[in-house]
């Protein structure tokens, strides 16, 4: 869709979405919000009252890109723990692939608390209490399930975390970084499955 094609409402979340990201929330102003939407201050203000509002908005689209497609994968209780570790990691890759800045911005804005992310998520029933944590203490009882979940997240989301250290440092460019990712989409759910044996 051409950016003349999005209604005003549209625009203003596409723009906040991208001044929020390079900026985070307290070093964005509506002002600059509205100079990337191309509208008046006014406009701005009229669909969103607040910098505030805005904001929820578009962390609420931030998480859901982070974590909606990944939870009817960890969910259902129809595919193995090792379906769900190929098509998750397959997922995570092809999403922060196109969305590189993501886990910086969420993680960021979590730690400063802007957002109230757990009401956005319901983080417990999906992750604590979920069919996926049943099925990793059964396959593997004696190591704690958050453990094999955090190694799983580092290994997919860090490397986009580093990559400017990577390229920075002249020690990839940006297509070997390219490469590097293809690699460990297919790399990490073995190793992951190394865990459990």
């Amino acid at each position: 869709m051409k950016t003349e094609e999005f209604s005003t409402e549209d625009k203003i979340l596409v723009a906040a979405s991208k001044v929020f990201t390079e900026k985070g929330f307290s070093g964005t102003r509506t002002r600059d919000i509205a100079d990337e939407a191309g509208i008046n201050l006014a406009l701005l203000n009229y669909y969103f009252r607040t910098k505030e509002k805005l904001f929820e908005q578009v962390m609420k689209v931030k998480i859901v890109l982070l974590f909606g497609q990944i939870i009817p994968i960890i969910t259902n209780e129809k595919t193995s723990l090792d379906e769900k570790l190929d098509l998750t990691s397959t997922k995570y890759f092809d999403i922060l692939s196109k969305n590189p800045n993501l886990p910086i911005f969420v993680l960021s804005e979590i730690q400063k608390k802007t957002s109230d992310v757990k009401s956005i998520l319901p983080f417990e029933k999906v992750l604590k209490n979920s069919f996926l944590m049943q099925q990793i203490r059964a396959r593997k009882p004696d190591i704690n399930p958050f453990h094999f979940l955090l190694n799983f997240l580092s290994m997919t989301v860090f490397p986009f975390v580093g990559k400017p250290i990577l390229t920075s440092f002249d020690l990839m460019n940006e297509d070997e970084f390219q490469q590097f990712i293809e690699e460990r989409k297919t790399m990490v759910p073995i190793w992951m499955k190394m865990i459990l044996k």
